[in-house]
């Protein structure tokens, strides 16, 4: 398997995985919207507030995390949301997305991030460490449907600290149906 952070002239395959992987879960309706959240998020976000990771075998894609810049109002820290996540079905259930997050988490340490923090499986996500979060821990951009899925972790040598103040996301996210 072959990590890379290189997405531009690849958007359109990332959309296709995240388009196809999420209809066959969620349906057509839920593949469309996350497929044109990609687009966006790929397309429409500030080199700097996005890292993109990207997993393949061969020359298929078979994985691909998109992180985004979190901005907390009272905080320096520098924070990265994972939304979206997706692996390619025949993929799943093979270790591809923990290798993938480990890859992206590790690299993302690396660069300075200090913390990372998705809306997700807690099951799934804590297997890379991610561990639940209260609003009062770090407060979400917008309402969450599924508080239990607000989980994050520190990328320092130090616990998670409270986030201060209220957090803006990337203006593709910046949308109820994605919380």
């Amino acid at each position: 398997m072959r990590f890379s952070s290189k997405f531009r002239g690849g958007e359109k395959e990332i959309e296709d995985l995240f388009t196809a992987t999420f209809t066959d879960s969620e349906g057509p309706e839920e593949g469309a919207l996350i497929g044109n959240l990609v687009r966006k998020l790929l397309t429409e976000t500030a080199p700097d507030d996005i890292h993109v990771f990207l997993a393949s075998v061969g020359e298929d894609l078979v994985g691909a995390a998109v992180f985004t810049r979190l901005t907390y109002s009272r905080d320096s820290r520098v924070v990265f949301l994972l939304s979206p996540m997706a692996v390619a079905n025949q993929w799943q259930g093979k270790g591809v997305g923990q290798r993938l997050l480990k890859h992206a988490l590790d690299s993302l340490c690396a660069e300075g991030v200090d913390v990372a923090i998705t809306y997700g499986d807690p099951a799934f996500y804590g297997k890379v460490g991610f561990e639940t979060l209260t609003e009062s821990m770090a407060k979400p951009p917008l309402p969450l449907s599924q508080p239990e899925g607000w989980i994050g972790q520190s990328l320092t040598e130090g616990p998670l600290a409270a986030l201060e103040g209220l957090s803006t996301c990337v203006a593709a996210l910046n949308h109820s149906s994605f919380w």
